[in-house]
């Protein structure tokens, strides 16, 4: 299985709840169809880079997961009939990307016990 991220921009009209709604069905996509989720965000409603469609914001949505690479073609297909989600972006990453991610995961599921003593200013 590859490592994958994945951006997603979404209808600017849409509600916070719609977004999250959003979210979860691409989520569980993934997950029906062999994949885990790293890292999913919603970063926001944010202004686009370009007019799109007479659109000029949009709320971004990332994931990063890892998945079999028959997941990608049924992702986008899903995207392309999903009309709440108007332009997004597929990449695999590479190794040094995926080193990057797994080395901040385990420093991240590494906790680190604070010294007795010390305080905090």
């Amino acid at each position: 299985m590859n490592y994958y991220e994945n951006i997603a921009i979404a209808e600017p009209s849409l509600g916070e709840e719609e977004v999250a709604e959003v979210m979860e069905k691409i989520s569980s996509l993934i997950t029906k169809h062999g994949g885990e989720i790293i890292k999913a965000d919603n970063w926001g409603k944010r202004d686009l880079a370009y007019e799109l469609n007479d659109r000029k914001k949009g709320y971004y949505l990332f994931f990063q997961f890892r998945a079999p690479s028959a997941l990608i073609k049924k992702l986008e297909d899903y995207y392309k009939v999903y009309d709440p989600v108007f332009k997004f972006m597929v990449i695999r990453m590479g190794k040094k990307e995926v080193a990057a991610l797994l080395k901040s995961m385990q420093s991240e599921n590494r906790e680190e016990p604070a010294s007795e003593g010390a305080e905090v200013v």
